[in-house]
């Protein structure tokens, strides 16, 4: 599984239309096999510049802090699962998703309404979030 995290300065970027930089991490059986950086070229107004730069990275996942109706319909039009309203540092959230624990209070984006029913932008249940 290829997973995206767009992140500024070592942590999840808060808005993720406008983030530049992105951790591209490939997980197999739960363990990280390969990483690599990648930077944004598409501007945040150019939603199908940026879905299309993250699909032809492979990108199957995406775990971010805030992002428009626009870029999430965008992203799930072309099969990319987004798992939204996430916050802290990358590595302890890569680590989360990695072992089930992305669901905790921790991890919830500042501010985020539905911090009781966190939920993968597929209309499943957070709880249910595993690889």
């Amino acid at each position: 599984m290829r997973i995206a995290i767009p992140h500024w300065q070592s942590r999840v970027s808060p808005v993720c239309d406008e983030a530049r930089s992105f951790l591209i991490v490939d997980v197999t059986d739960g363990q990280e096999v390969r990483r690599s950086q990648f930077e944004m070229t598409a501007p945040g107004t150019d939603l199908v510049g940026r879905a299309t730069q993250l699909l032809d990275l492979g990108v199957q996942t995406m775990i971010c802090g805030a992002l428009s109706k626009e870029l999430e319909t965008m992203l799930l039009g072309v099969g990319i699962e987004v798992i939204s309203q996430v916050c802290g540092g990358v590595e302890d959230v890569l680590r989360a998703f990695r072992t089930g624990g992305l669901e905790q209070d921790c991890f919830v984006l500042p501010g985020c309404a539905r911090k009781k029913e966190r939920r993968r932008r597929n209309g499943n249940c957070r709880r249910d979030l595993r690889l």
